[in-house]
């Protein structure tokens, strides 16, 4: 078993304690840095635990802390061995749509990196309603194309799909694949090639059924493999090694 995408330093510490040990028998885990200090927590818990591997990058929301100085320290923290990726990057026009520009500036300067150092870029896609960001970094994509690069919490957007199949995404699927109300989600998990699938908790935040409304943390990714198993027609141990091989291949964990 394998989680593609948490925030184990958004958790009190008992907490990733305690999370930490619920997974303990799962492959890797990847907890994902999103500013200058949360990078550096992130990486101390991949120094700490062997199975806990760390990304590193900039948050759209916290992107007007770009700069010189920053560009520097991720260019430094990105090339330590317990680091797997670059992100997580891209759009949000949920929580801050006024700072377009500057999430741009943001991802090409992420994009730059990743690209530098060989690593998968992890985009954080979020609009409040019509699917504008997903819509822009659809277009984004086919204009940069990275070379590889995760579409994190993918949450069915047609267009993003289908640029994301183009360009050979992997599509990371967390607890919104569960709720009963998205049906068109799992239409779309059904329409990703097996290599490309990706299982993620995003923990502490988006908890599958029957978790909704309590803390997510790494373990409760079963729910969303069984569930993504089922979608697909395949047993979930099958789905299970499908998945972990998937990690492998994109993090090289």
């Amino acid at each position: 078993m394998t989680d593609t995408h948490c925030h184990l330093d958004y958790m009190e510490p008992e907490e990733t304690q305690a999370a930490i040990e619920a997974s303990r028998d799962f492959k890797a885990i990847l907890t994902i840095g999103t500013n200058p200090v949360r990078n550096r927590r992130a990486l101390a818990l991949a120094e700490a635990h062997p199975q806990i591997w760390a990304a590193v990058g900039l948050h759209p929301t916290e992107a007007g802390l770009l700069s010189p100085e920053l560009e520097a320290d991720l260019h430094h923290l990105a090339q330590h061995p317990r680091v797997r990726a670059i992100g997580e990057t891209g759009l949000d026009f949920y929580w801050t749509p006024e700072t377009r520009q500057a999430q741009y500036r943001a991802l090409d300067f992420q994009h730059q990196l990743a690209d530098k150092l060989g690593l998968p870029l992890i985009f954080h896609v979020r609009s409040k309603e019509g699917g504008q960001a997903e819509t822009e970094i659809a277009d984004w994509l086919l204009q940069n194309r990275p070379a590889k690069f995760v579409l994190h919490a993918f949450g069915g957007h047609p267009r993003l799909l289908e640029v994301g199949l183009e360009l050979g995404a992997y599509f990371g699927f967390a607890g919104p694949l569960t709720y009963k109300k998205n049906t068109d989600l799992r239409e779309a998990a059904q329409k990703i090639p097996l290599s490309q699938l990706l299982i993620e908790t995003d923990a502490p935040f988006l908890p599958p059924e029957p978790h909704r409304g309590r803390r997510n943390h790494p373990a409760l990714a079963r729910y969303t493999l069984a569930r993504l198993a089922e979608v697909r027609g395949l047993e979930t141990g099958v789905m299970e090694r499908i998945t972990d091989q998937n990690a492998q291949t994109c993090f090289g964990f």
